[in-house]
């Protein structure tokens, strides 16, 4: 059988995906837009995406680990701890686009691919196998804990410069649901016998 093979038109090849796009950044990490119309100055913007950025990669980690410890936990807690982790694991996502959508509205650039995160993050990478219940509880906790500190700093000089957007997402958006998160978790961790003796 023979295939006729029609020879590619100019229009033709035009409607081929260009797909080997390579272009440098139009924005470095680290710097804000200059220009833009918010009160706040350049200098200010900067400073509060930085700690917005360390935030960010912090808050990546610890959703991360929710997900790893959701696959990955087992004993007579599994299905309570499964559950729960995954919805934590929801929570975080939610947080962490926030965080996101406030440096992006101060002009500065996200950080975002897992190499990235796991050069500036603060909380320790777990093993890649499976741990002991308490010990990923007890990572989850650590990881909150430094998140909690990340939210009072940021919190406190968002407010000093005068960026009211910032200090109210950090407090009300990503501080009170992280202390929410710690306490459900930790409190897995409080010996509590199961029959009480009379």
């Amino acid at each position: 059988m023979a295939v006729a093979i029609k020879k590619a038109s100019v229009s033709a090849a035009n409607v081929a995906p260009h797909w080997h796009a390579h272009a440098k950044e139009i924005q470095k990490y680290g710097s804000v837009v200059e220009d833009m119309p918010h009160p706040l100055s350049a200098k200010v913007r900067a400073e509060v995406v930085a700690q917005l950025n360390q935030l960010l990669a912090d808050s990546i980690a610890l959703r991360d680990m929710y997900k790893k410890h959701h696959w990955q936990v087992s004993g007579p807690t599994f299905y309570q701890l499964h559950l729960l982790f995954d919805k934590h694991f929801d929570e975080q996502i939610e947080m962490v686009d926030t965080i996101a959508e406030r440096i992006q509205l101060l002009g500065g650039v996200t950080i975002a691919m897992g190499g990235d995160v796991a050069e500036i993050t603060r909380i320790q990478r777990p093993p890649r196998g499976r741990e002991e219940v308490p010990v990923q509880i007890s990572r989850l906790l650590e990881a909150h804990k430094i998140i909690i500190q990340s939210c009072l700093d940021t919190s406190e000089a968002a407010d000093k410069a005068g960026d009211q957007g910032t200090n109210d997402l950090v407090v009300s958006d990503i501080l009170r649901p992280n202390e929410l998160q710690s306490w459900f978790i930790g409190q897995h961790l409080v010996e509590m016998p199961l029959i009480l003796e009379k």
